[in-house]
């Protein structure tokens, strides 16, 4: 079980087993998203950016389980929405390749904020 599909199949499959449909709103998604986002965000908090490349593997097991409750959620949402997730993500991609052209960074470390003010 490898791709985005079956993951969704695998937790629509979770949801439906347990009546929870009527929970499955996108608002109610985006809600539970945005937590699961807080609580990924609380194992890293207070952390200096050192730190947080070198977790324990306590840690990382935790964040591994967070960033599961984040994808789960996001899938479950474009699942709700009939998004196709992967789609989505190579088109802003691509945008954000026009928008922030290579060359215009390369050895430079300049951020995407510091090159819309230099344009």
């Amino acid at each position: 079980m490898d791709s985005l599909a079956e993951l969704n199949e695998r937790h629509r499959k979770f949801v439906e087993d347990r009546n929870w449909q009527r929970h499955q709103s996108p608002k109610n998604l985006v809600m539970a998203l945005t937590g699961e986002v807080g609580e990924l965000n609380e194992l890293f908090q207070w952390l200096t950016p050192e730190e947080s490349r070198t977790v324990s593997d306590e840690r990382k097991r935790a964040v591994a389980l967070e960033m599961a409750d984040v994808l789960i959620y996001l899938v479950r949402l474009a699942d709700e929405m009939g998004i196709d997730l992967v789609a989505a993500a190579h088109e802003k991609c691509e945008i954000n390749e026009r928008k922030y052209p290579a060359e215009a960074f390369k050895g430079n470390g300049m951020r995407p904020h510091e090159y819309k003010e230099s344009k």
